[in-house]
Parts: structure tokens; sequence; C-alpha cells
């Protein structure tokens, strides 16, 4: 009772999901700059899967080290739910990180931040309609109907920031994006039986090695491996790690909707360290990307309202 009050507190659920956002925010620029520090040019679709498959099965071995260190046991998955691991594992690492690993390969960070938040009015309609976890009020509605106006407006050739749309660039992240909005589900179901530690962790190293061995496999290769770029690498696990381990733990303790309305922080964020890191400013700050921002941000602080009077 003392850990579900806990996650439940309006100031705890803010803060962890800024920490959350924070570090996903960061993973557009990072991704990016990964692809640089190791050499793994635009057209190398393997590469990327492999880099993205290092990435997360470190990410898995360390949530298992951190949830056997803080639970003083080693974390095993139950036999019962194996099956769930695997469901996981093949929406939110294999499907959702195939398509963003190569679309971030042929659009902006700037652009990709946008369109990913997307996955947060996806969530919620994938809630409500497909596993009836709670119901689709006519603000929530309204909300994703704003926020998809500021995803549609970076979508369409002709007012998207660049004036340019690759089905393999921004149509992967918004698949990306659709992956990842059923995974939220999935840990809600599936964490009332299992350890959401034991369910992040795991479904990353299975999720991980797929992606790692169908690059190598594919031809993929990594070199470039000095200090910095270890560094980048080891950080990029870390974000998984924290970051999922984090948001598994919220929503197994809260409503998918009071949850997911809290990433309207990892669009502005995204654009922010994107433009910072990237020297993107110019998508970042010109007319259609603030405008986007705003209608996507507008959203989910739009939904937010309606996850306190369901």
């Amino acid at each position: 009772m003392k850990k579900e009050r806990f996650w439940t507190a309006t100031p705890v659920i803010f803060l962890m999901t800024l920490i959350c956002c924070f570090l996903w925010g960061s993973a557009f620029p990072c991704v990016k700059i990964g692809y640089r520090l190791f050499r793994i040019a635009s057209g190398d679709s393997a590469g990327q899967l492999l880099f993205a498959g290092v990435r997360f099965t470190l990410a898995g071995l360390l949530v298992l080290l951190f949830g056997s260190l803080q639970n003083r046991r080693v974390l095993l998955p139950d036999g019962k739910s194996k099956g769930d691991i695997l469901i996981l594992a093949l929406f939110q690492t294999i499907g959702q990180y195939f398509f963003f690993y190569i679309g971030m390969a042929h659009t902006s960070g700037v652009k990709s931040s946008i369109i990913e938040a997307s996955s947060t009015f996806l969530a919620i309609l994938i809630a409500a309609l497909i596993f009836r976890y709670e119901k689709l009020t006519a603000r929530k509605i309204i909300g994703c109907l704003i926020g998809f106006a500021g995803v549609l407006l970076i979508l369409i050739p002709g007012s998207a920031i660049d004036f340019s749309m690759h089905w393999n660039g921004e149509g992967f992240i918004l698949l990306s994006a659709l992956m990842y909005s059923f995974s939220s589900s999935f840990i809600k179901r599936f964490s009332k039986r299992e350890d959401p530690l034991v369910l992040s962790g795991c479904q990353f190293v299975i999720g991980g090695l797929v992606l790692a061995a169908s690059g190598a496999a594919l031809g993929g290769r990594l070199s470039g491996f000095t200090p910095a770029s270890s560094l980048l690498l080891l950080y990029m696990a870390l974000i998984s790690a924290v970051a999922y381990s984090l948001w598994s733990i919220l929503l197994k303790y809260n409503p998918v909707s009071r949850i997911a309305v809290f990433g309207f922080m990892n669009p502005v964020l995204g654009v922010i360290l994107s433009a910072l890191l990237l020297n993107e400013k110019n998508q970042a700050f010109s007319l259609y990307g603030l405008l986007s921002l705003v209608l996507v941000s507008a959203g989910i602080i739009t939904v937010n309202r309606s996850a306190g009077n369901r």
C-alpha cells in the first residue's frame, strides 16, 4: 500500500516522468551523434540495427543488475511470464527500434521528436479502444486531434519544416511510435503478474540480441570505438535502463492516460536538445517547427486535463 501511494502521488509522477522525458529527449540527438562516432552511414541499415542491438542488450543487463541489487536477489522471470516477455520484446524493442533507428538515419532529430510524440495519443486511443482500460472522453478525443494536427504539420509535404518527407524516415518514426503505444498497454497488463523490472530487463536483452544478430547477419559492423563513443553507448544504454524501468513502474500503479499525458515534455526536450546538440536551430525555431510543437503540447495538455476528470 505504501509503495502504491508513493507511485501514484502527483509530485512523484511529475518528477519521474520529467527524468524519463529528458532521457528520451536526449536519445534523438544521441542516436545521430552515435552514427557519426561509430561511422555508420545513413544507408547502412545493418549497422544501424547492430548499433541498436548492442545498446539494448546492454540496457537490459543493466536493468537486471540494478534490480537484482535493489531486491537483494537475482531477478529471473516466472515461467508463466515468458510469453509476456516475448510479446513485449517484439513491440517495445524489436518493432519500435527497428523503425526508429532506420528512420533516424533519414530525417532530423527535431522532426523525429515531434512525430514520436504521436505515441502519447496513440497510447491513449489503443488503451481505450482496444484494451478497454479506460473511457475515451470527448476531451481526450479533442486533445488527440489537436496533437495529431501538430504531427501532420510535420508530415505533409509542402508544409513540413524542410519541405520533404521520406517513407523510411518520417514514416518509420511514425511506425515506431505505434509500436511503443501498443507496448504501453501490454506493460499495463503484464506488470500485474510480473515485476516491471524483470519484464523491462528481459525484453531488452531478448530484443537487443535479435536486433544485433539481424544487423550482424546482414553485414553490419561497428567501428570507431573510442572513449567518447564508448561513453555515449553506455549513456544510451542507461537512457533505456532508467527511463523504461521508471515508466513501467508508473504504468503498473496508474492509468495509462495519466502517465502518457506527461509525455508532452518529451517532444519539447527532444526538440531543444536536437537544436543544441545537432545544430538544428533553423528547424526547431522555424514557424512550422514551433507551431507543430505548440499543437502537440496543447493536445497532450488537453488530454491531461481529462485524465483527472474521467
